[in-house]
């Protein structure tokens, strides 16, 4: 028995959406740059994709410009916003994903930009108090902060943060990556000068994603090399993706409801099922509270077995995540879990769910770990 429960590193492939991507490598070929039928049609079909992921978001289709994904997305808002909105000082926190980190980091080490880290309570969530001590400044500042940890799941409200923001003259960016088709995204309301997006988090394919700007920011490209995006990416589309990512967004959005009920659901057994099941289980940020639903950070009993927790569950065909897929192959543990967790010598595994999940899967799983502790004596 084969059991993904790694979806926030990346999701199954809608059928739907499958169809749609051949569909247009098999009819449509042509370059979007090109001035001829073919090039006509294969513009046509961004510009459709482009007005679909606008509608969902309520916002004009010039403010979405297509990506690679969200780390490409995550640059653009950063850097460019350093470079054309003249920031010079950056807030935001130790928990969000590397590609905020790595980019603050950079422009950091190039000089001439402050970056100050907004504190965290104990269960993960963004200390707004400090967050708006930290907004008391005279210098140009950006806010980035992601909607929903990948890690551990634990959710921002985006309008407070955008309120404080607009309060004090800050520009706001938002990495939605882990949230974008699971919540409803209203922009017209949500005063926000960015938010990125990654198809492949919402069963869409690889290698393609967005960046929303809005219309009252102006940078300039980060990619050179042609005038597509209007100008602001150089490099032909990927046609075949972005049609992809807007039939994902339409399949997401139609099914919306069912979906969010579906895997809270299967969240909320499974944290039920562990704590019947494994002593001393405890759950790392906020998974009751306000949380992804999408998301659970289990943190295990200390045991000789901890290490190879992972390892274990994959060979029993049960594939789950320590942390970020990003950091694969690192050495290096969670650096959220680093931030937030006294006893790191206890094992975290992240369980992260889709709508191609069931209850028997679960069952499974924690009946697996159940066996492994049994093994070392921890039996409820």
């Amino acid at each position: 028995m084969s059991i993904y429960l790694d979806n926030a590193a990346t999701t199954q492939i809608d059928a739907e959406v499958i169809e749609a991507i051949c569909k247009v490598m098999e009819e449509n070929y042509g370059n979007p740059s090109s001035v001829h039928a073919f090039g006509r049609k294969a513009r046509a079909e961004i510009e459709k994709a482009r007005r679909t992921v606008s509608s969902f978001l309520k916002v004009s289709p010039a403010e979405i410009f297509f990506t690679s994904g969200g780390t490409e997305a995550d640059n653009m808002a950063i850097l460019c916003s350093i470079r054309d909105l003249g920031v010079k000082h950056i807030i935001t926190s130790k928990i969000e994903h590397h590609a905020v980190l790595h980019s603050v980091e950079v422009a950091e080490a190039n000089g001439d930009l402050k970056v100050s880290f907004v504190k965290l309570t104990e269960n993960g969530h963004i200390d707004l108090n400090h967050l708006e001590e930290l907004l008391q400044t005279k210098e140009k500042t950006l806010v980035s902060l992601m909607h929903a940890n990948n890690e551990i799941g634990n959710l921002i409200d985006l309008k407070n943060v955008s309120t404080l923001c607009r309060a004090n003259g800050a520009y706001f960016h938002s990495d939605t990556v882990q949230t974008m088709c699971h919540y409803v995204f209203d922009l017209a309301e949500l005063d926000i000068d960015f938010i990125t997006a990654s198809a492949h988090k919402f069963h869409g394919a690889k290698g393609i994603g967005f960046l929303y700007i809005n219309s009252k920011v102006s940078i300039k490209p980060m990619i050179h090399g042609g005038a597509q995006e209007r100008n602001m990416r150089g490099g032909t589309e990927n046609i075949y993706g972005i049609v992809g990512l807007a039939k994902a967004m339409e399949v997401a959005y139609r099914d919306l409801e069912a979906h969010q009920n579906h895997v809270q659901g299967l969240k909320t057994y499974m944290i039920e099922r562990l704590r019947k099941s494994i002593p001393d289980v405890r759950f790392n940020g906020d998974p009751e509270g306000s949380s992804l639903y999408t998301v659970l950070n289990v943190c295990f009993p200390d045991t000789p077995i901890s290490e190879m927790l992972l390892f274990n569950l994959d060979i029993m065909g049960i594939s789950a995540s320590g942390g970020s897929a990003c950091s694969s192959g690192s050495s290096v543990g969670s650096h959220v879990l680093a931030e937030l967790v006294r006893d790191m010598k206890r094992a975290a595994i992240r369980f992260s769910f889709s709508k191609y999940n069931t209850k028997e899967e679960i069952d499974h799983t924690v009946a697996q770990l159940s066996r492994l502790f049994a093994k070392q004596g921890l039996t409820v």
